[in-house]
């Protein structure tokens, strides 16, 4: 179905982002409620291999880049430039469980809801998983 602007609503699955919240954030979860997912430690790596299942889930096509960046895409009615939204899912030694990972996730649930109604943009659409976002083990 092609999306002609105001003609078209899409709806979001608010308790299926929330789950993918919570399923992800037990990935290192802390004691206290927090999350620690350093970049590049078998949780982090853990999590993303969680993100890139649900990407695939969503029909989106996969591929890193040479930065180490995981990216979804869902193709466009026109090949070219997409429209990307993203973010991290590495956390701080003590991080919060939406730090990122919400940024990343709801862009995840927007190409389940796109694909589930039919919809298929003009342009395609990217979700980037940025590597390394926190910079704790580099420096």
């Amino acid at each position: 179905m092609e999306c002609h602007d105001h003609q078209t609503t899409l709806r979001i699955n608010g308790d299926r982002l929330n789950q993918s919240l919570a399923d992800l954030a037990t990935i290192g979860q802390l004691t206290d409620g927090g999350v620690r997912r350093l970049a590049f430690t078998p949780e982090d790596i853990q999590g993303r291999e969680l993100v890139r299942r649900w990407m695939v889930e969503a029909g989106m096509d996969i591929r890193v880049d040479t930065a180490g960046n995981l990216i979804g895409r869902l193709p466009g009615q026109q090949s070219g430039a997409a429209l990307v939204t993203g973010s991290h899912i590495d956390t701080v030694p003590a991080g919060g469980r939406y730090d990122g990972t919400l940024g990343v996730l709801a862009g995840i649930e927007v190409a389940r809801s796109l694909q589930e109604s039919g919809i298929q943009l003009k342009h395609p659409f990217e979700v980037i998983v940025f590597s390394d976002e926190e910079d704790t083990m580099i420096g």
